[in-house]
This record gives structure tokens, sequence and C-alpha cells, in this order.
């Protein structure tokens, strides 16, 4: 029995592919799916300055797709040109290549898709007495209007083997209608139109990008939202990100623009998470839109044949600046955010550093981060922080947040409920005098207690419910990470060092940023090819695993130019400790510490959520009260 050879084990000679063939394995690239060509089509038109696009589509896209537009067109001399591959008007240098500021440059979109479908281009200018066509490399006059059509049919007609890859055709339309929402998403400025067999699915007129936004992911975004403009230098962040209360299952409602083009990025969807790291609740995923404008020479756009990846030239600096301009519009609260009344003056800073180190809602001094409310129910004592974390922070050290809260019982719990009482006593009897609340506080007075769990408050809309441990764990937890942030990171060093087997690339990452690894309160050095030693730890995680906490660390620093390990383990250790020690359910509340909860949940960031994510109020207007009791119906 006689096994044919396979071509690889024969002896061929070396030919150069055909032009038709080259251009089918770069299609395999480039076409992916219907929704590859749509995408490729719609960026031409852009860059040709549309204001109007029209997509048309049947069966998902597989036997047609229709791109119509109203650009600048092309000259009928450079048709033959325009389908052709590697031809382009967008770069001519390796300088603007390195410079791009287009959507399209590679020069290959029109001449792969016309490999595997049967493509007809009609195009006319502004100049020109009529439109143009060329199909199959004829060249024919044409009627039509300025801009350009071009009308892919049949595709992977000549490779049926494509074909059977593909999905249902409602998967490939809804993949086609994905890509169209996240282009229009992009451009608020230009209208679109989106049909399907024949029926229009979308439309969205030229509007601002709040209204565009809202249009596209509908009301549960629009009213659950945060605007975001930030600029450092040559970078600018700018959009809408979802409050953590509109979260969802899915990443679904994702959408990054760099310099108005549509990534996936890891490092960017990584500085976003770690900004809702505090205020997402389990697995959900935050929605948002924005878009980060910055030099085109800052950034390469040149990776990968779909366009949809970049590579930063300095990760690090954009990793932090948008991890810092997402994590500060977070700070805000839904009572603020939106102007009911100005953000607190002391948003972004420690209590300390405010007020010439006095707490600004009460005019006392502060000894500590634990000097809490007047009452015994809000103090933290020598028994709250002697208790044991639960789950992954059981095993570390509190000594050191110990030593810090030392003196807690000083003037903050010394001082006495009536110095509360006159701050709050006057404002309380005001309102209810007036029976309108003061905007000034937007959560309102406090009313009662209800069942020793919730707080009910009054203000100018209706009903404000405080879930009271959430609201008061979420206060504690951000004074502790003040207090810690005001002292350089202690380091606790090693008698013997910890060493550990490591590959080339984790001991070339701790050779190439020790100054990152020191400021992060880490001494790794390498003491062979293949060893690393840890001589040196954050003191407050010295009981951690070192080896696993030094390969965490490393693995970010190379991936994101730093990391978010230390951070994130000393995060979930204070959120244990102002857990244990915040206000319990049952425990009674005077109206006075009740007011005085609501006006420290007003000062206090991310106060919205607690820190597992969960809300900690909400509000029932009084237009929603009437429904429930059928007024004026």
């Amino acid at each position: 029995m006689t096994t044919s050879l396979s071509p690889l084990t024969t002896q061929r000679p070396i030919l150069a592919l055909p032009d038709h063939l080259i251009s089918q394995i770069a299609a395999g690239e480039v076409v992916e799916r219907p929704s590859a060509v749509v995408k490729e089509l719609l960026e031409n038109a852009l860059d040709a300055g549309a204001t109007t696009i029209t997509v048309r589509l049947e069966e998902g896209g597989v036997k047609r797709i229709a791109i119509i537009d109203n650009g600048r067109g092309i000259p009928a001399d450079q048709l033959p040109l325009a389908v052709q591959r590697h031809a382009t008007s967008k770069i001519n240098s390796l300088e603007e290549l390195e410079n791009v500021a287009t959507l399209g440059f590679r020069g290959e979109a029109l001449a792969s898709i016309s490999s595997v479908a049967i493509l007809t281009l009609t195009t006319r200018t502004a100049e020109a007495p009529h439109a143009w066509q060329i199909e199959s490399g004829k060249i024919t006059p044409a009627s039509g209007a300025q801009g350009t059509t071009v009308d892919v049919q049949d595709l992977y007609y000549n490779t049926p083997a494509r074909r059977k890859f593909l999905k249902s055709e409602q998967t490939e339309f809804g993949h086609c209608a994905e890509v169209v929402r996240r282009i229009a998403l992009a451009r608020p400025d230009v209208s679109f139109s989106l049909s399907h067999n024949g029926k229009t699915v979308d439309h969205w007129n030229v509007s601002a990008i709040d209204k565009r936004s809202a249009t596209i992911l509908g009301d549960n975004f629009a009213n659950a939202r945060l605007p975001i403009d930030e600029s450092a230098g040559p970078l600018r962040l700018h959009g809408f990100i979802g409050l953590p209360t509109a979260s969802k299952g899915r990443a679904d409602s994702q959408y990054f623009y760099v310099n108005g083009r549509f990534v996936r990025d890891k490092l960017l969807t990584h500085a976003v998470r770690a900004a809702y790291q505090d205020v997402l609740h389990g697995d959900r995923y935050p929605s948002y839109v924005i878009a980060l404008d910055l030099d085109p020479a800052l950034v390469d756009v040149n990776v990968h044949p779909s366009k949809i990846e970049v590579r930063f030239r300095d990760s690090r600096s954009i990793h932090q600046f948008v991890f810092h301009a997402v994590n500060r519009a977070l700070a805000q609260t839904s009572a603020t955010a939106f102007g009911t009344v100005p953000a607190p003056a002391t948003a972004g800073i420690s209590d300390t550093q405010s007020n010439n180190g006095r707490l600004p809602w009460i005019g006392g001094e502060q000894t500590s981060f634990s000097a809490q409310f007047a009452s015994p129910a809000f103090a933290i004592n020598d028994s709250n922080l002697n208790q044991s974390g639960s789950g992954n922070s059981s095993n570390y050290d509190y000594s050191f947040m110990q030593q810090r809260a030392q003196g807690a019982q000083g003037a903050g719990v010394a001082q006495s409920a009536e110095s509360y009482g006159a701050f709050f006593g006057a404002k309380t009897a005001q309102a209810t005098e007036s029976n309108l609340p003061n905007d000034d506080h937007p959560l309102g007075f406090a009313l009662a207690q209800l069942h020793g769990i919730y707080v009910l408050a009054q203000n100018s809309k209706g009903l404000v419910l405080v879930d009271m441990h959430a609201a008061h764990e979420r206060i504690l937890y951000e004074q502790l990470k003040n207090a810690l942030d005001e002292n350089a990171m202690p380091v606790q060093s090693l008698l013997i060092p910890m060493t550990f087997h490591a590959d080339g690339v984790e001991v070339g990452t701790a050779e190439e940023n020790q100054d990152i690894l020191k400021s992060l309160g880490f001494d790794i050095a390498a003491i062979s090819p293949t060893t690393l030693a840890v001589r040196a730890v954050p003191a407050l995680l010295k009981n951690a695993d070192a080896q696993s906490l030094a390969r965490d660390v490393l693995r970010e620093v190379r991936e994101f130019g730093g990391s978010r390990v230390l951070i994130d383990r000393r995060n979930e250790l204070l959120g244990t400790l102002a857990c244990h020690t915040a206000v319990r359910a049952n425990r009674s509340l005077t109206i006075v510490e009740m007011n005085a909860l609501l006006r420290q949940m007003e000062q206090t960031e991310r106060a919205d959520q607690c820190n597992h994510g969960r809300p900690t109020w909400v509000q029932m207007g009084l237009n929603d009260l009437d429904k429930m009791f059928m007024r004026g119906q």
C-alpha cells in the first residue's frame, strides 16, 4: 500500500503567488465576516467626509452589502487604483504612517473585498458632470449624486469553504448592526441609516453625543451616567461612564475610542476596570462610551489588519491618565453629580488637607482618621479594631492600622452629642417648619429609622432611603484609604529573603523596573538568570504570600507599566476592617445621629455604593409615591 506524500515533504520550486491569490489571502485577515466589510466601507466613507451614510444589508450581509455616502467621491481616472491592492490616498511615506489621522490607510480593503465578492463601485465628485462606475475592472458612465456607493454582492461566492464558517443570517446581521452602532457612537455629527432585507432597522440623525449615546444605549444608560472630560498635556478623555448601579452582567456596552477609532485594548480596559474596582458588585461590568484623543504619533494603529488593536508609545502614562480620570469621575455621588448642589469642595483630597485640618461638617479638630460621629454608636474602638478579618483578608496583620488608630477615642469620640445637635438641629427644625428641605443637603433630613436597618429622610424630591450599615461602611473605608495615602508606603524588610524560580521575562521585568517596584514597596532582585529574591514587601501585606504577590506585581508592571495589585490587596484589607467597624443593624439611632450620617455621606466620595458595590441609598420621587397611592388619577 502506497501513501501519497504531503506537499510539505516533496521538493517544489519557489514561485511567486498570483495577485488574485495574494488578495484572497489578505482577505482572510481583512474580510473575516460580513461585518468586517461594513466596517471597512464605513471607515472609507467617513474618511471621504461623508455627513450622511446609508447601510443596506440582505441576508445578514452575505447576499448584499451596500454603503451609500455623500462624501467627496473618487475621480474617474483614479477608479482603477481605488480597487488595486496597496493603493491609497491616505499615506505615501513612513512619516505619514507613523502619524495616521484617518480611519483607513492600508489600501487593502476594496481589493480584498473584490477578491471574494462581486464589487460594484459607483462614485461622483462635485466637479464631475455625472457619476462613474467600475465593476470587474470595467469603467462605465453612470447616474448618481455626489458621493460613493459600494455594492458588495454574494460574499465568498468563489470561496465556498469560507461561507461554511459563517453563522446564521440573524447572527451575521447582529455583528453588522453592532459595527454600525460603534461607528455611529463615535460620529454623532453624521447621520446613519441601517436597513435589513428592505426594512429600516435603525436611523440616527445628526445630534450631540449625549443624545446619540442615549438613543443607541437606551434609557437605562442615559439615566445613570456621569460625564467625563479631562485633559493632561496631549491627552484628552471625554464621553460618558455609567454609574455602578447601571452595570451589567455582560461586557456588551463598553465603547472605547482612540482618535475616533473603536478599539479593544487590554491596557485601556484594565485602566477602566481598575477605576471601578471599589464600586462594582460581584462580576458586574460597567457601561461606558469614552474617547481618548492624543497626538497620532503617540499611538501605533498599524498593529493588526483589523485596526481594532493599538499600541501606545508610553503605555504607563496612558494607563495612569485613564485610570485617574475615570476614578475622579466616579468619586462623585449621584446626589451631587448633576448640579443639584456643587460637588463638595474637599472632593479628591484628604480631610486633614481641607479646612485647615478641621472637619468641614462640624468645625472640630480631626485627631485621627477613625474619629467618627459624636455618639458611641459611630465610634471606632479598640475592640472593633481587634476583630479579625474574614474571607481572603483573614491572614492579614492589622497591627499597622491599629497603630494609626491610636487616640481614636480622643476629640472625635469625646465630643458631645450636643455639638452635633447645635449644628444639625436648627437645620432639621427649619426644614420641618417649612416642610421644604434645603437643597444645600441633597440627601435631605432624617425622619425616622426603619427596623434598625434603614434611615428614612425627606428631601425636595421626595423620600430617601438609606442602608445605614452600607453607608457608614463606605464612609469608614474612604477615611481609612485617605489616612493611609497621606503616608509613604511603609516597607517591611525580610530577615531571610524569599527566593523563587522565575522565567526570563520575569527576571527582565524585575531588572528593568527597579524604580517602579521600590515605589510600590518591593525590593526584588535577580540572584541568577532563573531566580529572583524578594528582600522587602509592603508592611501592610507582610503576612501575604510574597511569591504570588511578587509574581502578580511583575506581571502587571510588564503589561501595564505599573501595578494595582498592592492597592487592591490593601483596599481588600481596609474594606474588611471598615465592614467590621461600621454601625450594625438593629442599632437605634437618634435623629441627630441619622442627620450626621446623611451629612457625612454627602461629603464622602463614592458614597452611592458600599465597598461591595451595593447601593447605599435610593431616591423615591413624589411622583412615584403619588402613583403608588393613585393620587391625581
